[in-house]
């Protein structure tokens, strides 16, 4: 088993940081450039800001996050499947990793899982800040501002994650629950100066926990800043965000926010980054694939084998679900749900299962073949596709009453799935049926749950899931939400403990 670890150089006088609190998230540079200093740098030397932002991507797809050596954590991906496994969509074979997860008892702040999330996503704001550090103003070239723009919306996406996962986002009423305890923010001298009111007292306080609405605010401003700075810039790879993605990621913020027309406006717009394939049936794991807008192009260097997303989600590749030691399921009632002519019942083994598939793992009733393996362990990461966007304009109309205009957003999607699928409306509640299918086991289950007020019930009569997990779970229990990790609590001095979940 060869685990890669990684140390990044950081340039221009910034430092990596390894505390999870106070110093976690502070920014230590040098050096702060103008417009004019920061558009002259790139243009003589670009490769020293995209190696920070190359930073923040080899971070995200890093093993052994908080040195345990754990091999469920692989970072931003182990935060997805980990919380894939709270659902209700996927099924283990056994008990093995990720199995308290399943359990829904992998939450408290001593507990490794938090401290996985809480480290993940904080370093991507950390990296985020150290890029915008850089600035004090907006730089001139299409190619500085592109760079600018992947500090903007990576910090965006990390605060997107964090706000879901340490506080309910929904009241039981289901409207958004602004007033609660949020997370800490942290900000960069480009901020303060572009926005008078953060001043040294605010960005103090802030350090502390904030509102839902204060950080949802901030997300929204850092999204808006990377599409204003993305238009009209090409993108290295797939690995960085372009304005299309940008859009994707407003439309995951907006959707949460219960933001519907701007969610559908924009889930719109991101369309134009992706084209859909029929039937899909290519293994998810290469990111040339015209519906991955985003993703990770893994390499041998860059792979992590066993500890790694296809080593749990892929009953194929040669993993832990391969070789059955936990594989992964589809739940049955989800399955059944499916209709016979939906492609996407060919991503999953019937009851019967498959005898003929090489794998232990692929073998097995209602085994998962929708992850496949390219045999060398270098499967891609996706973050984000195309279908994905035709799910939330659909769904954003719906949700305004507008069933008919939803039935025509989804429509290619369907398509693309169905043969002939022509519905004249769909509700709300039809298009997340449709996202449990098209995006299971991409990491969504969690966090449409959370968003949408919803439980999980795996008691039902004949059901699949693993005796022991068969759990029933109402929206809002306190498992749903983290605790903030133990470390945080003792350095952060802006914490005290009423501040814990």
């Amino acid at each position: 088993m060869k685990i890669l670890k990684y140390i990044f150089s950081i340039v221009l006088g910034a430092v990596m940081l390894s505390s999870c609190g106070d110093d976690f998230t502070k920014v230590d540079t040098t050096a702060y450039l103008d417009g004019e200093t920061a558009t002259s740098l790139f243009e003589s030397d670009p490769s020293a800001l995209y190696n920070l932002v190359d930073g923040i991507f080899s971070w995200m797809v890093s093993f052994n996050v908080t040195g345990a050596d754990a091999h469920d954590d692989f970072a931003f991906m182990s935060i997805l499947h980990s919380t894939d496994m709270m659902g209700e969509d996927i099924a283990l074979s056994d008990a093995h990793w990720f199995n308290y997860d399943y359990l829904h008892d992998n939450s408290l702040f001593n507990y490794r899982r938090t401290l996985v999330n809480w480290l993940t996503l904080y370093t991507i704001v950390s990296k985020s800040n150290e890029i915008l550090d850089m600035f004090v103003e907006i730089p001139e070239t299409t190619d500085a501002k592109g760079v600018l723009a992947q500090a903007y919306a990576m910090r965006a996406f990390a605060y997107y994650y964090l706000i879901q996962l340490y506080q309910h986002p929904t009241k039981a009423d289901g409207t958004p629950n602004l007033e609660a305890a949020g997370v800490p923010m942290y900000y960069a001298n480009i901020d303060k100066a572009l926005d008078a009111t953060l001043t040294e007292e605010v960005v103090e306080a802030r350090k502390g926990r904030n509102t839902v609405e204060l950080v949802y605010a901030q997300i929204e401003n850092d999204i808006n800043m990377a599409i204003e700075l993305l238009d009209g810039y090409e993108r290295k790879n797939k690995n960085y965000v372009d304005l299309y993605v940008a859009y994707g990621i407003k439309a995951r913020y907006c959707m949460l926010a219960q933001k519907w027309a701007e969610a559908a406006t924009a889930a719109h717009e991101a369309q134009k980054g992706g084209a859909l394939i029929a039937g899909l049936n290519d293994g998810f794991y290469n990111i040339e694939s015209s519906e991955w807008m985003w993703g990770f192009d893994h390499n041998a260097e860059t792979q992590t084998t066993y500890a790694s997303f296809f080593s749990h989600i892929s009953n194929i590749a040669p993993g832990y679900a391969g070789m059955a030691y936990s594989s992964r399921l589809i739940d049955k009632r989800l399955y059944e749900s499916i209709p016979a002519n939906d492609s996407r019942k060919k991503w999953f083994n019937g009851p019967e299962g498959n005898a003929a598939q090489a794998s232990a793992g692929a073998q097995l009733p209602y085994a998962n073949v929708k992850f496949g393996s390219d045999g060398k362990w270098t499967m891609d990461y996706m973050y984000m596709r195309v279908a994905e966007m035709y799910l939330i304009e659909a769904e954003a109309l719906a949700h305004q009453g507008e069933e008919a205009a939803a039935a025509t957003a989804i429509k290619p999607l369907m398509q693309a799935r169905i043969s002939g699928w022509n519905a004249a409306t769909i509700t709300a509640e039809e298009v997340y049926h449709q996202r449990r299918i098209e995006l299971w086991g991409e990491g969504f289950s969690y966090f449409d749950l959370k968003r949408l007020n919803k439980g999980i019930d795996r008691t039902y009569e004949g059901n699949n899931h693993l005796p022991g997990f068969v759990l029933k779970v109402n929206a809002l229990a306190s498992t749903w939400r983290y605790q903030i990790p133990r470390q945080e609590m003792q350095d952060n001095a802006y914490l005290s403990e009423a501040d814990q979940n």
